[in-house]
Parts: C-alpha cells; structure tokens; sequence
C-alpha cells in the first residue's frame, strides 16, 4: 500500500514499505531542473530524512529520461538577472545536492534513461545508482554550451576522484551505463527487464540485513573525513567507534549473532 504524504508539482512522493519513492515527474521536459524542482527534491528529501517511517530512499525520472539537468529555458531566464540573485539560485541547488550526500539513510538512483550534467550530478550524489544498460548515458557536457558543471563536480571529484573527474567536465563526453560502471561513476548497469528487480534486490538487503542507525553512522563519517587530516580523522573515528558500541542497534546486533539468531532490522 503507498502512502502519499505531500503535494508537489514537479514530482511525486510516497512511501511504501520503509521506502520513500521520489520521482521527478516532468516528463515533457525530461526531468530537467529548475528552482521549482530544486525546492520541491529538497522538502522530499528533508521529509524522508525525518521521516521514522522510511529507512531507503529511491530516486525515479518519469518517462523516458531520468534527469537531463538544468533546464534551459530557465537558465536562459534567470542568467539575466544580477549576480546576487544567481548565487541564491545556486546555493539552492547547492544545498540540494549536500542534503542527498549528507541524509542518514541510503539513497537509490534508479536510472532508466539520460542523466546529463545537473542529473548526472543528482545521480552521481546517490549512495548507489543502478542503471538501466539499454537506454541509460551520463555525462557533464556543460562545456559544450560554455557552461561549467561547478556544484556537482564538487561531488563528482568525490566519487571517482580528481583525473576521471578531469576528463569528464573537460571533454564533456557522453557515458553509456556500462561505461559509467567501469570508471565507477555509477554501481551497476543492467539490463532494462532487470533494472527494478535489480533494484528491489539491493533495497530489500538495505533493509532487511542492515542496521538503519549504522548505516546513518557510516554515511555520517563518509561526509566528514574527507576534509580532515589524519589526527583529526582518527580522533573523530575513535570517538563514533566508541559512540556506536553504545547505541541499542549494536548491542541487538552483537547479542543476535552470539545467539545465532537473526536481527530484525
């Protein structure tokens, strides 16, 4: 049974099953994105953050494409207008994107067709992308329209690290799934018949195998060790090490595997 919890007008959200289903839903426009859909993928995101009900989080494009980026037109619009109001535009998108990489609970791209600059970027922010093999490319072709993709290289050097990150905002050349998979852009390319059992496989794991408090602790220490240096790194591992030993998930989870009994997560 899905459980729809908010009105929006550029995308839809419900829940079912501890997951949050988010899924752009401007099809006509293949999921491109602009500062209605910057705000709304945001509230979403927030909701099933502080949502108890929802452990995953899965992110869907309607139609045919999952998100080609910024949408033009309103680009176009919004680059004559003066500096002050294009950095808030900016930090809108840019608070987007940490909040994705930031949230305590596992994020699921399910990619079925082009994810291009901003949308690569939205995909690329996801704890996991699985993408369709068929239909499915990525790529940052900012450069190609004298553009940059400033804010999601951020999380692009992240992910694949500086010289893969290099050549793709440089080049601006487009990805398919199955080489998104070998450079480690995205974690899977399969099939198109596969892509949601594929899917269902992943989030069922995450769910039913994994302790939510843990997994929130990992992608917690994931945002924040980057940025230290090692005696800083090893202070704040030692301190969330000796946190975690305390908390009521591990101590389930340690007395179920002494008693050889399963957890239920």
């Amino acid at each position: 049974m899905f459980l729809q919890l908010m009105h929006f007008t550029h995308l839809t959200y419900a829940v079912k099953d501890r997951r949050a289903l988010v899924t752009l839903n401007r099809p006509e426009k293949r999921n491109a994105l602009d500062d209605v859909t910057v705000k709304e993928l945001t509230g979403a995101f927030l909701s099933a953050a502080k949502d108890p009900a929802v452990k995953v989080i899965q992110v869907h494009g309607a139609g045919k494409a999952f998100c080609a980026g910024a949408d033009l037109q309103y680009l176009e619009r919004i680059a004559r207008a003066d500096l002050e109001t294009n950095r808030a535009d900016s930090f809108q998108l840019a608070h987007l994107y940490r909040t994705i990489y930031e949230l305590r609970k596992p994020v699921v791209a399910v990619v079925n067709g082009p994810a291009l600059a901003g949308g690569c970027g939205l995909a690329a922010v996801c704890d996991f992308v699985i993408a369709s093999r068929e239909n499915a490319t990525f790529g940052y072709p900012e450069v190609r329209i004298g553009f940059i993709p400033a804010i999601v290289m951020v999380f692009l050097v992240k992910r694949v690290g500086e010289g893969r990150a290099r050549e793709l905002v440089l080049r601006g050349r487009t990805l398919s799934a199955g080489e998104a998979a070998e450079i480690g852009l995205i974690s899977a390319a399969v099939h198109e018949k596969d892509l949601q059992k594929t899917v269902d496989a992943l989030v069922m794991e995450l769910l039913t195998q994994n302790s939510g408090s843990a997994m929130g602790l990992c992608k917690e220490m994931l945002s924040k060790l980057s940025g230290m240096n090692l005696l800083d790194a090893l202070d704040f591992a030692a301190n969330m090490n000796a946190a975690a030993r305390m908390t009521p998930d591990c101590k389930s989870g340690i007395a179920g595997f002494l008693k050889k009994e399963p957890v239920d997560w």
